[in-house]
């Protein structure tokens, strides 16, 4: 009985902020081309400039985590789902195509082989699945997830990539090992710091505090650090959201 209701609750939230058809008419294109220029850049960064996956794959990162953003803050979560839709497709198009494709190489880690694909995949799963159940649960304070899963995330492993030195073992779903570093977790750490206090002055002022910033940067960092490989998107997002909602 009880997964029968949470599943209806699921089918409704779908239902219910469903884009109109006149906003799915100039914003899926409008997503389409934003998205493919992002993903095509990042491309174009790793395969002409020669920067390393880990740079490559958090600026499409970035670019997307604060273009969901801007469109729930100003839009609602339906110019999120259409986001979404245009984000899926292209990624869709990128596995299909594989080695070598531009809009591929500049997700696919070489140091993923030989499943760089799967850890594209976990990527857009979980967060695909954070961004769901953040709204479902929390509503519009899954917007300081976007936020911060976004910067921090994103400066978290090309921060490790370039100046990783001490490394720590992380947990993943398969037998090849993984590794963060104490240098990428500071940088979650100050990154979420920065985000957290931008973000929650601007839109959520009631809440603004320092000792709450600072616990948000605090749980934010370890969840980073404890996430299974491939999965923090999740974590973070739903971490973040759940603290400013308990506070709020």
């Amino acid at each position: 009985m009880t997964a029968s209701v949470d599943f209806s609750r699921l089918i409704y939230f779908f239902a219910d902020n469903l884009p109109a058809p006149r906003l799915i008419l100039w914003l899926f294109p409008v997503a389409l081309l934003y998205s493919f220029l992002s993903l095509f850049t990042a491309g174009i960064c790793k395969k002409a400039l020669l920067w390393k996956t880990g740079y490559s794959r958090k600026l499409f990162h970035f670019l997307i985590f604060f273009s969901a953003f801007g469109l729930q803050l100003t839009i609602g979560i339906g110019g999120v789902f259409i986001l979404g839709w245009a984000v899926t497709i292209l990624l869709g198009l990128a596995i299909y195509k594989g080695d070598g494709f531009v809009l591929y190489e500049a997700l696919a880690r070489e140091t993923d082989a030989p499943q760089r694909t799967h850890y594209i995949l976990f990527s857009y799963i979980a967060t695909f699945c954070g961004g769901i159940l953040s709204n479902l649960l929390f509503g519009h304070f899954a917007m300081l997830g976007y936020a911060i899963t976004g910067l921090a995330d994103a400066v978290a492993e090309p921060v490790g990539t370039r100046f990783g030195r001490h490394r720590y073992k992380v947990f993943t779903f398969n037998r090849q090992p993984a590794y963060r570093s104490l240098e990428g977790s500071t940088a979650v750490f100050i990154a979420t710091v920065f985000v957290a206090a931008i973000v929650i002055r601007s839109v959520f002022i009631s809440a603004f505090s320092w000792p709450l910033i600072l616990l948000i940067a605090f749980c934010c960092t370890i969840t980073e650090a404890l996430s299974p490989r491939g999965f923090d998107n999740f974590f973070l997002q739903m971490t973040a959201t759940l603290l400013l909602y308990l506070i709020w």
